[in-house]
C-alpha cells in the first residue's frame, strides 16, 4: 500500500515533519554513570553539533534522559578538543534513554531524520567535519536492520532532494562529554544574562534557538506536559 506522506517545511531550519509516518504513543551531568530505568531502551544518534540535537530529544515526551557524547572512534575517552580536531573518528552524538512503551524507536529516528540535513556529507550548516557527520549507532543486528529500514522508508518518502548519507555504524568507544556540555541549551534558556554571555550565546540564539522553537511548535502533541 502507498503511503502519502504529508510534508511540512519549516522555514529557515531544515525541519520538516512526518505526522503519518509517527504513530500514536500514549543522566543528568555526572561523572557518576546513572542505571536506566527498568524497560528503558537505549538509542545513539549523531547529527551534528551535540548541543542542537540534545536539545531536541530531550523535550519528547517518553524520554528518560538525553546525554551528549562521543561515539565511533579510534580511541577510548577522547576530549572534545580532540574530538573538534577530527584526527579521532568520533562523531559528536547523544545516547538517548527512553520508554518504548510511549514512544518507539522507529519514531525516534523518525524525527531524527526531520531535524537535521541527512545529506550533507560530515557537515551540518557552518559545522564542517567528520565529527559532525549523520550516523546511527548500533549494538546488535536488530538495530542495526531497523536503523536500514527508516533510511529506506525516509528516502522512499522523498523528504530530501539529496541522498541519504547517514551512516550506519556499530557502537564504539563510546564515552560521555564534559559535564559542561550536557544541557547545555537547557542551561543557556534557563540562565541569567550574565550566565548566556559567558556560553556560546551567538551559537545559541542564531542556531539552536530558532531549530529547537520550529521543533516544539510542529512536535507539541509529543512533547512533555509543563
Amino acid at each position: 500500500m502507498v503511503i502519502k506522506i504529508l510534508l511540512i517545511a519549516l522555514a529557515t531550519t531544515g525541519l520538516f515533519v512526518l505526522p503519518f509516518l509517527l504513530a500514536s504513543h500514549p543522566e543528568q551531568a555526572s561523572a557518576q554513570v546513572q542505571a536506566s530505568p527498568p524497560g528503558s531502551q537505549t538509542l545513539v544518534v549523531a547529527g551534528g553539533c551535540f548541543w542542537c540535537v540534545e536539545a531536541i530529544f530531550e523535550d519528547l515526551e517518553g524520554v528518560h534522559s538525553v546525554e551528549s557524547g562521543y561515539a565511533g572512534g579510534l580511541v577510548k575517552n577522547p576530549t572534545y578538543e580532540q574530538v573538534c580536531s577530527g584526527t579521532t573518528g568520533h562523531a559528536e552524538a547523544v545516547k538517548i534513554v527512553f520508554d518504548p512503551k510511549q514512544i518507539s524507536a522507529d519514531d525516534l529516528l523518525r524525527i531524527f531524520f526531520t531535524t537535521h540535513d541527512p545529506t550533507t556529507l560530515n557537515r551540518q550548516g557552518n559545522d564542517h567535519g567528520t565529527q559532525y557527520r549523520s550516523a546511527i549507532f548500533f549494538s546488535t543486528p536488530e538495530e542495526e536492520k531497523r536503523a536500514k529500514a527508516i533510511i529506506a522508508e525516509v528516502e522512499a518518502a522523498k523528504i530530501w532532494p539529496g541522498k541519504i548519507v547517514t551512516t550506519v555504524e556499530p557502537l564504539t568507544n563510546y564515552s560521555k562529554a564534559e559535564n559542561y556540555h550536557q544541557d547545555y541549551f537547557r542551561k543557556f534558556e534557563e540562565g541569567t544574562a550574565s550566565q548566556r554571555a559567558s556560553m556560546n550565546a551567538g551559537y545559541c540564539s542564531a542556531i539552536i534557538e530558532p531549530k529547537v522553537r520550529k521543533f516544539r511548535e510542529k512536535y507539541a502533541s509529543k512533547l512533555k506536559k509543563g
